[in-house]
């Protein structure tokens, strides 16, 4: 991509009101009349190239609105876990920008561009510091992908926090040229404790992402509300717990987006297929630690 192309393409990120055009779209995106709903499944299907064969429904006019239709299901079995509990495994279907090992309390962006952990998790220097010189992954979810979340290694819920910010697309280009883009961005940041220590899965807004939602929580923020920065902390078991296995859901984007994964220092290794660029699919494996025996060998 030339340099003028990406600023052509940053432009609308930097013109457009962020918020109040993500709030017509969370409008757009609900609306029930049938010919507007779809008016834009159908419009999406054909820019994006939708492939439907996974789907629970495949049947395009079946779903009710535009959100059903992009937060839809998959068949089952159609995203089957690679490895054993030892293995992470990508969250969601999309495209890895970047991963690899965090410098001290470095992630990168893309070329050229960092930020830190602490940025990422909101301004929590402790949190960061179980991360540091730890790894990471970032997973681009475009509009034609599956947009539910998954687990990528078993876990329970030790804190949920969002962080309010801007809604800068996180298209690639947006990736190469804005600074600091992830850590500027509203998100939400999930932390779970794993039999491989701790894990945190953020779930990065984007332009026209008028919505994101967890399995436990439900929607958060709906319509614009608590825009501050705002932390819920859960009990390791007992009521109110949440402990999630391997695979299974933990919440979707209305719209496209990043989901970012940090993982502590340790004796983890990547799979060999995962470099920037790599195109996954949810329950593949981006890598795994080694197992007691092997660890003890």
């Amino acid at each position: 991509m030339s340099w003028l192309s990406d600023q052509l393409a940053c432009l609308p990120s930097w013109l457009l009101p962020h918020h109040a055009v993500s709030r017509l779209v969370y409008h757009l995106a609900r609306a029930r009349q049938p010919w507007l709903k779809q008016l834009l499944i159908d419009g999406l299907i054909r820019a994006y190239r939708v492939d439907l064969a996974d789907a629970a429904q495949p049947d395009p006019r079946a779903y009710p609105d535009f959100v059903s239709f992009f937060t839809r299901a998959l068949r089952d079995g159609a995203r089957p876990l690679a490895g054993d509990e030892h293995t992470l495994v990508s969250p969601a279907d999309g495209t890895v920008s970047a991963c690899g090992h965090i410098d001290g309390d470095q992630l990168l962006q893309a070329k050229g561009r960092t930020f830190t952990t602490a940025e990422l998790l909101g301004g929590d220097f402790a949190l960061a510091g179980e991360f540091a010189d730890g790894e990471f992954c970032t997973v681009y979810l475009a509009p034609r992908d599956y947009h539910r979340v998954h687990m990528p290694l078993a876990g329970t819920l030790r804190s949920m926090t969002h962080v309010p910010g801007r809604l800068f697309s996180v298209q690639g280009a947006t990736a190469r040229r804005i600074d600091r883009l992830f850590a500027r961005n509203e998100r939400l940041v999930c932390v779970f404790d794993t039999d491989c220590g701790p894990l945190a899965v953020v779930l990065v807004g984007a332009l026209l992402v008028s919505s994101i939602s967890t399995v436990w929580a439900g929607q958060i923020n709906p319509h614009g509300a608590r825009r501050g920065l705002w932390r819920t902390t859960y009990p390791a078991s007992g009521e109110g717990s949440v402990s999630l296995p391997r695979g299974a859901e933990l919440g979707h984007f209305a719209m496209g987006s990043t989901v970012i994964l940090l993982l502590p220092p340790g004796p983890f290794a990547w799979d060999g297929a995962v470099r920037e660029g790599s195109v996954l699919r949810c329950g593949a494996a981006l890598g795994a630690w080694p197992s007691a025996e092997e660890a003890v060998a």
